[in-house]
């Protein structure tokens, strides 16, 4: 259960629908690499004691208190009602008229070059989490799906047997131990004070990010950055309104979902004790031997 805006408790509805609705919520942060300062200004904001909620005495507010792990509550509450707003007048109609203007295949390519160009991200944090079998797939995914596949259009990797996975900075540190301290949201949506670091992080691991100037690069650049999160906002367009319309508290599940989701992503990862080698490898010399 979660905590309201009075201490009452509220029961999240549907965890597997809400979890697809955060993912909607969030789908710019791996595409917007020009918010990495907005993000450590928010970081410095939340170490105001003046935003943070007040500890409840009541034993039972205070249980759902700090299960929530949301101290700067007051805060995260005004920055969602903002990007709410900009989402409702904004994101939400420009991505409704991309999903009415550009035919599903169309979306599907594009979809997949921008899952492809984030795999050098996903291959570092691999590589960082100690997961050698992980960034192995991750580098395969790139180098298969660059090539034949027509700059990510396709994903030939995943019909090769190599389908896509998420990491980033916060999950690797995560791996690491290190815990994730307050909960946040953020104007990307939601996070915490470890994923928010990570956030500005996997910027630096991102090679777009350092592309030259000239050949209309730079212009590529902000048009991927543009187009992920329109993109990523049209594959959850019901979700979000789902919970919106059906939630007691929207704030309140999304936080839910999201904390949930983070640490099962956290776990598969910590859980992957696969061989480095992947099994046709096995297969194929036990057939020479």
């Amino acid at each position: 259960m979660n905590s309201g805006r009075n201490g009452k408790r509220i029961r999240p509805r549907g965890q597997a629908h809400n979890a697809q609705a955060i993912q909607g919520t969030s789908a710019s942060r791996r595409f917007s690499p020009r918010r990495a300062g907005l993000v450590l200004s928010v970081l410095a904001l939340a170490g105001c004691s003046s935003i943070e909620a007040p500890v409840p005495k009541d034993p039972d507010a205070l249980e759902d208190y700090k299960q929530a792990n949301d101290r700067y509550e007051p805060l995260n509450r005004k920055v969602y009602n903002l990007t709410m707003k900009f989402d409702k007048w904004a994101l939400r109609p420009v991505a409704k008229a991309y999903v009415w203007a550009v035919p599903h295949p169309v979306r599907n390519s594009l979809g997949n070059m921008i899952t492809t160009m984030n795999e050098p991200s996903v291959f570092f944090n691999d590589v960082g989490a100690g997961r050698p079998r992980r960034a192995g797939d991750a580098f395969a995914r790139w180098c298969i799906n660059m090539s034949v596949g027509i700059g990510g259009l396709i994903d030939v990797a995943k019909m090769a047997g190599f389908p896509h996975h998420d990491n980033d900075a916060g999950l690797t540190m995560a791996n690491w131990g290190v815990p994730s301290g307050p909960y946040l949201f953020l104007p990307m949506g939601p996070s915490s004070f470890r994923d928010g670091i990570g956030y500005g992080i996997d910027q630096g691991l991102s090679p777009w990010n350092y592309v030259p100037r000239g050949y209309g690069l730079i212009s590529f650049n902000w048009a991927y950055n543009m187009m992920g999160v329109v993109h990523g906002r049209s594959e959850h367009l019901d979700d979000l309104d789902a919970l919106q319309r059906d939630a007691l508290d929207p704030y309140a599940t999304i936080r839910s979902a999201y904390q949930q989701q983070r640490k099962a992503q956290a776990e598969a990862i910590k859980n992957d004790h696969r061989a480095t080698v992947p099994l046709w490898y096995h297969v194929k010399n036990r057939q020479q031997g």
